[in-house]
């Protein structure tokens, strides 16, 4: 039996466990069930999938007995509520998917399974994705464990206290402009957004489609590691992912080589970052220092054009991207309507919360005539602009090191009035987005309220064993 009182922070350790017979994976999965339970206050599952996941457990257990299991077994996996899974619900965490069942499964969940992952349910989400602290879900806001009354961050903020308060090992989010790196920091865990294009959106319900990515949520960068492995790759249902070789990131942890590191001054200079987030990473520099790699401030006067272009792009993406749900060809229908138009207005007006509907009218005025050049395609040249200046510091450096939010947790209910707060507490994440870069936000410990603190690593498109590597290296010797 495992030890109840034990958190699991690695599919290495479980498997070893299996390995001698002190551990096999009903059990293991009975001790995951006994944890969401005693902790379904803090409202990561939209749904828990008892009787799938008993399945997959007693079927995956038979292949570790047979010595035929894939690299995967033994790990217990959310996923978040917008990536579909073949015969169970996805909603996106919105009326308007109320009672969807998915009729295919997303090549993610595909892949998951292939290797013998066990997926244990659908995690809490910001409605389709949209919102950074989990409170604009229709199932209501996910609470931090580290304090209950704050938020956990989002969109992907389910995943992030699922893996957390030890609900499952490990979880999938996406990440459209900091969606799993956010809530990582907010939760104290390892969230990695690949390159974009490294992972097939196949089955993913899309928010902005030149942004999104699914990431993963970890304990440990092994895990991480081992997740973009099976994750990755050339798929032929989506013609966006890579068909670059996908190479054995595991193996490549071990890499000690020293790191040209570039620290965007403006980033810690900035007003907005809190001071126990700058103390934390300042003294991770010096760490980086010690371990002997080269560490430099650089400018980056783009900040403030950052939120602007992301918000405008991701809009506009959305606008078009939601307009599907209109109560005829998909989601909620409102019954009665008189009609035709009068459907189409109840339908999205009741079936799309506040947060969605604004930034589809957002995106529909920045798309409409006589606003599409001064928004829209201004937009597309700064972000064209941020990618040349972010591919022009990769010529003298390796990796780019950030905070990955201005501060920690904040309580719940505390920025919903402004959204225009809300979407300023982005302005660190959306330059990975902007740009298509990897990117990874690094646990940096406590601070003295007891909330996690974090930084952010970049690399260059497809470097993801770079940001790995540095991130293992880093993080090593503070589980020692």
């Amino acid at each position: 039996m495992p030890d109840s009182l034990k958190k699991y922070t690695s599919l290495s350790e479980i498997q070893a466990l299996i390995d001698q017979k002190k551990l096999v994976l009903p059990d293991l999965l009975d001790h995951y069930f006994t944890q969401i339970e005693t902790h379904k206050d803090l409202n990561a599952f939209n749904e828990v999938f008892f009787d799938s996941a008993k399945k997959q457990a007693q079927e995956v257990q038979e292949k570790i007995n047979q010595g035929t299991a894939g690299k995967l077994a033994g790990m217990v996996i959310g996923i978040k509520d917008n990536i579909l899974y073949k015969d169970h619900s996805t909603t996106a965490s919105s009326k308007m998917l109320e009672g969807f069942i998915s009729p295919y499964s997303s090549t993610v969940a595909e892949r998951l399974i292939a290797e013998d992952a066990i997926i244990i349910g659908r995690l809490n989400c910001d409605e389709f994705a949209m919102g950074g602290s989990n409170e604009t879900s229709y199932y209501g806001p996910v609470k931090n464990a580290a304090d209950p009354e704050r938020v956990a961050g989002g969109s992907s903020g389910g995943s992030a206290v699922a893996v957390q308060a030890d609900l499952c090992l490990s979880a999938l989010g996406t990440d459209t402009g900091g969606s799993v790196r956010q809530p990582a920091a907010f939760c104290g865990c390892f969230g990695f957004k690949p390159t974009y294009g490294r992972i097939s959106r196949y089955g993913v319900i899309a928010y902005a489609s030149s942004f999104d990515q699914v990431g993963t949520l970890t304990s440990s960068v092994t895990d991480a590691a081992l997740l973009l492995e099976v994750l990755a790759g050339a798929d032929t249902h989506d013609s966006t992912v890579s068909r670059l070789p996908v190479p054995d990131y595991v193996s490549r942890l071990s890499d000690t080589g020293k790191k040209k590191i570039a620290v965007l001054k403006e980033t810690l200079e900035s007003e907005a970052l809190d001071a126990d987030i700058k103390g934390a990473i300042l003294t991770a520099i010096d760490e980086f220092k010690a371990q002997g790699h080269t560490v430099e401030y650089v400018s980056f006067d783009l900040l403030d054009y950052l939120v602007p272009a992301y918000y405008v792009l991701t809009a506009a993406e959305a606008s078009s991207n939601l307009s599907r749900y209109d109560g005829v060809h998909y989601g909620y229908r409102n019954l009665q309507a008189e009609n035709l138009n009068s459907l189409y207005k109840k339908s999205r007006a009741e079936g799309f919360g506040d947060e969605v509907k604004r930034r589809i009218m957002l995106g529909t005025f920045v798309l409409s005539a006589g606003y599409y050049d001064a928004y829209y395609q201004k937009a597309q040249r700064v972000r064209r602009l941020i990618r040349d200046r972010i591919e022009v510091l990769f010529e003298s450096y390796d990796v780019i090191l950030t905070p990955v939010a201005p501060t920690p947790a904040f309580k719940i209910g505390e920025n919903m009035q402004d959204p225009l707060v809300m979407y300023m507490a982005d302005i660190f994440t959306v330059l990975a987005s902007l740009s298509g870069i990897p990117a990874i936000a690094v646990p940096l410990g406590n601070n003295p309220e007891g909330l996690p603190l974090s930084l952010q690593l970049m690399a260059k498109h497809f470097e993801e064993d770079v940001l790995l590597s540095l991130a293992e290296s880093f993080s090593t010797p503070k589980r020692l």
